[in-house]
């Protein structure tokens, strides 16, 4: 367990910044089973320790965006520069596979277009077929029927 000092110590703020926060809700209620008095001194487990700590740490990382002036120190220029390098990699990877998917569409939609041309095909030949067979049909009885009549008028 560990005093308001020596946390405030350890962060770097002042107690009374300590001491304010944790009078804050949600902090308060959070740390309120986890701090004691021993002698009039407020005690604070270790994990209240860490939400203090949490606490602050969090706003610091809020004022460091806020006073962020544009300008990298080399360490962090290095680390944006591999991540855009990784990034512009993954995005040629998937631009390759969107052209392979392209190329896919391409030929599914051309076979598509190949068997629907056959398939009207075929249907144009059973059609032109049907109408022969029915002309065949109807020359025939036409046939019977002049010879029907023929025999007819020779009797």
């Amino acid at each position: 367990m560990k005093t308001i000092k020596q946390i405030a110590d350890e962060i770097g703020v002042s107690k009374q910044a300590v001491f304010y926060r944790i009078k804050k809700p949600p902090l308060s209620n959070s740390l309120t089973p986890l701090t004691s008095k021993e002698n009039g001194v407020l005690m604070v487990s270790f994990d209240g320790e860490k939400l203090i700590k949490q606490a602050f740490n969090v706003d610091a990382d809020k004022e460091t965006v806020k006073q962020f002036d544009g300008s990298f120190d080399g360490s962090l220029t290095v680390l944006l520069q591999e991540t855009i390098s990784v990034l512009e990699s993954q995005l040629a990877a998937k631009d390759e596979q969107l052209a392979a998917k392209d190329r896919q569409i391409e030929e599914l939609t051309a076979t598509i277009r190949i068997q629907a041309e056959s398939i009207q095909a075929d249907r144009k030949n059973e059609l032109a077929g049907t109408l022969i067979d029915g002309q065949r049909m109807l020359g025939t009885a036409s046939v019977k029927k002049r010879r029907w009549q023929f025999w007819k008028n020779n009797d």
